[in-house]
């Protein structure tokens, strides 16, 4: 299967739950199968949720959602041992994080020490839970979402989470013209419905994902290509905004997807330009006037993008 064409397909039978959101779907695509973690920053009622079960089904994916609150337990997402008084034994009951697309709703609502439980998983695709340690389905895919950080009862995630997360993606309020699609679509639901998820079409099976992922893994960076990535990042530290080589990996990684997504078999600069703002503004955000800010992050990184020639 030819990817442009599979890109096309996949926003367009995407395009059936959601309207107008081809560039958002095609990044969050290029998010999984960079092999990354995806963070979506929005106001709640703009369709955060809906975007992750549209792409859990597409993809064929074994899709669970965890609401993070503020009495969320760690064990209420990785599992616990249960004692069986039956066997007088204990066994391991495994929490929702053990499929392959998990969604985080709403991550920045719960306790540090909650938030802090997913890092493993969200690095090492495996937990570790009273010195056993269980491997995570393959591939795994992690969706956080979080609410501005403004909102009331929301807390800023901690740096080493948010650098965990490859990308971010924010899909804003809908244009006036989205809107009006969004409700004569919804006029024409029978009785008010809600959408089947169900009615979409699975594209692609999980072994063609893991695949994909190799491909892509794989895909050619020149060293022209990957002195702009370093040019980019010395453009950072030398305004004092420190980015970690885990963001450059991540930013090469990024490059790499968007190529194969798109039928190459090599990066441009273009491809970096393209995600550089996803891979970044979540990062920059701390050294921000306002810290957690993503306007004056993507500020900066626009800054960084024009101030540094592409080789």
């Amino acid at each position: 299967m030819r990817m442009e064409s599979f890109l096309r397909e996949f926003q367009a039978e995407a395009g059936r739950a959601l309207i107008d959101r081809e560039r958002e779907l095609e990044l969050a695509l290029c998010c999984f199968v960079s092999g990354g973690n995806l963070l979506i920053e929005d106001t709640p009622g703009v369709g955060k949720t809906t975007l992750v079960k549209v792409m859990a089904r597409l993809l064929g994916l074994d899709f669970k959602r965890v609401q993070f609150t503020n009495d969320l337990l760690p064990a209420d997402i990785l599992g616990s041992q249960v004692f069986d008084a039956s066997r007088q034994s204990f066994s391991f009951h495994r929490g929702p994080i053990f499929a392959q697309l998990v969604l985080g709703d709403e991550l920045n609502r719960a306790s540090p020490r909650t938030q802090s439980a997913v890092l493993q998983a969200m690095d090492e695709h495996e937990v570790t839970i009273e010195g056993q340690t269980y491997e995570l389905p393959e591939p795994f895919f992690f969706v956080g979402t979080q609410n501005p950080h403004e909102q009331i009862g929301t807390a800023l995630l901690p740096e080493s989470q948010v650098d965990r997360f490859l990308m971010r993606i924010a899909l804003g309020t809908p244009e006036r013209s989205t809107q009006r699609k969004l409700l004569e679509r919804h006029r024409k639901m029978a009785g008010g419905a809600t959408f089947d998820f169900h009615s979409l079409r699975v594209l692609v099976t999980p072994e063609q994902l893991a695949g994909w992922q190799r491909s892509a893994a794989a895909v050619h960076v020149s060293e022209a290509v990957s002195e702009y990535i370093l040019d980019l990042f010395d453009g950072a530290h030398g305004r004092g905004w420190v980015l970690s080589p885990r963001a450059s990996l991540g930013l090469q990684r990024a490059g790499q997807a968007r190529a194969f997504l798109n039928g190459r078999e090599y990066v441009l600069p273009d491809d970096i330009q393209e995600v550089f703002l996803p891979v970044t503004t979540h990062r920059l955000a701390q050294f921000s006037r306002v810290p957690g800010d993503p306007r004056e992050a993507a500020s900066m990184a626009r800054t960084l993008l024009e101030q540094t020639r592409s080789r």
